[in-house]
C-alpha cells in the first residue's frame, strides 16, 4: 500500500503548486467563536488559560470542527516566554498585555534552561492535539520573535515601541544580548514544540514595520537567522514560516538571509512582490482582516483576486494578521467556501 501523501500544507511548503491553496487563518481560535467564549470564562485568568493544556486544546480543536481549514495552530500566547525567563506578565481586560520590570540581562541568561520546562504545558496541548487531529490536517507551533518579544518586555505591554528602538540605540550592546537570549530560549521553545508533534513552526515577528534598514537586520534578521540555526542544530527539520509583518520593502533581503521555508505577507503586500517571492518560496497571507469583518462583495472579489494573483506558485490562503473579535462567521465561511469549494 503507498504511504498517504503529504498533507496539502506541507507539500505547499516544499514547494508544490497545488490546484487550490491550503487555508488556515491567524487566530482562528478566538473570541469570535461563541464555544472559545465558553470555554474561556472557564479559565481564572489568560496566562492559567494558555497553560491549561486541556482547555487550550479544545479551543485549537474548535475551529477545525466548524470550518474545513487545513490547519491548526496551537492555542498560546507569543507573551509565554517572558513570564518563562522571569519576568511578571499578565493581561487586563479590556486593555491588553502588562509586563513587570525587565529582569537583568544575566538573571535571564541564568533562566534559559529552565526556561523551556517551565512552557511544557504548551507541548501538552500540541501532544493531544496531533492525538485528535485528522491525519490530513497540520499541527502549526509558534512562537513571537525576539524583536516583538522584546519590545514588549521593555515597553511593558503594548506601544508604539519608540522606547524599546531607543533602547536599541542608546545600550546596544544591551540590546544585542536580549536578542540572543530570547533567540536561544525561542529555539529552544520552538524545538520542544516540534517534538510534541507540530509540524510546522510560525515565527511572528508582529511589530517588523517602521524599522530602518540597519535595525531590521539586527533586530529581525539577525535573531531569525540564529533561531533557525540553532533548531536545525537541535536537529528539528520542521518547516518554518517567517512573519516579518509590515516589512514588505525587506522581504526580498529577509528571504536572501533567513532560510526559512516560507514568507506570511501582511496586507500591504504588492501582488508583484508575491509573485516575485514564488519563484524562491511558498508564500502565506494577505487577506485584510477589516475585510474578512465587513463581508460583502467586496470581500468576495478580494479573496477571487488573491488567489488569481499568488494561485500559480506555492501559497497558503491566509490573513495578513489575526481574525478579528467581531468577524461574524458567516463571513469566515464564505471565504472558506470560495477558496475550498466546501
Amino acid at each position: 500500500m503507498n504511504p498517504s501523501p503529504l498533507p496539502a500544507l506541507l507539500r505547499v511548503l516544499a514547494g508544490e503548486t497545488l490546484e487550490r491553496p491550503p487555508v488556515w487563518f491567524m487566530r482562528q481560535a478566538g473570541r469570535y467563536l461563541p464555544e472559545y467564549r465558553a470555554v474561556r470564562a472557564t479559565a481564572p485568568d489568560f496566562i492559567a488559560f494558555c497553560h491549561d493544556s486541556e482547555k487550550a486544546a479544545e479551543v485549537t480543536l474548535q475551529p477545525l470542527r466548524r470550518f474545513p481549514f487545513d490547519a491548526a495552530i496551537v492555542f498560546a500566547d507569543i507573551l509565554l516566554i517572558p513570564g518563562a525567563l522571569g519576568q511578571k506578565v499578565w493581561f487586563e481586560a479590556g486593555e491588553g498585555p502588562r509586563l513587570g520590570e525587565l529582569p537583568s540581562l544575566d538573571s535571564m541568561a541564568g533562566e534559559i534552561d529552565a526556561s523551556t520546562a517551565r512552557l511544557s504545558a504548551i507541548g501538552d496541548t500540541l501532544s493531544l492535539v496531533r492525538a485528535r487531529l485528522d491525519p490530513e490536517k497540520t499541527l502549526i507551533g509558534f512562537a513571537g520573535a525576539p524583536w516583538t518579544v522584546g519590545s514588549y518586555m521593555i515597553e511593558g505591554g503594548s506601544s508604539d515601541r519608540s522606547r524599546a528602538r531607543t533602547f536599541a540605540y542608546e545600550q546596544p550592546e544591551a540590546m544585542d544580548r536580549l536578542m540572543d537570549i530570547l533567540a536561544e530560549s525561542t529555539a529552544r521553545y520552538l524545538a520542544m514544540q516540534a517534538e510534541a508533534g507540530a509540524q510546522v513552526l510560525k515565527i511572528f515577528e508582529s511589530w517588523a514595520e517602521g524599522l530602518p534598514e540597519d535595525l531590521f537586520h539586527r533586530l529581525v534578521i539577525k535573531p531569525h537567522v540564529k533561531i533557525i540555526t540553532r533548531l536545525r542544530e537541535l536537529g528539528v527539520t520542521a518547516p518554518v514560516i517567517g512573519f516579518p509583518r509590515g516589512a514588505a520593502a525587506y522581504a526580498e533581503t529577509y528571504l536572501d538571509q533567513v532560510d526559512v521555508d516560507c514568507i506570511a505577507l501582511d496586507t500591504a503586500a504588492p501582488a508583484a512582490l508575491g509573485q516575485s517571492l514564488q519563484k524562491r518560496k511558498a508564500i502565506q497571507g494577505a487577506l485584510d482582516p477589516l475585510l474578512l469583518r465587513a463581508g460583502g462583495p467586496g470581500l468576495e472579489r478580494r479573496v477571487d483576486e488573491l488567489l488569481r494573483q499568488w494561485g500559480g506558485g506555492p501559497y497558503i490562503f491566509n490573513l495578513g494578521h489575526g481574525i478579528l473579535p467581531d468577524t461574524p462567521i458567516a463571513h469566515v465561511e464564505a471565504v472558506l467556501r470560495q477558496v475550498t469549494g466546501k
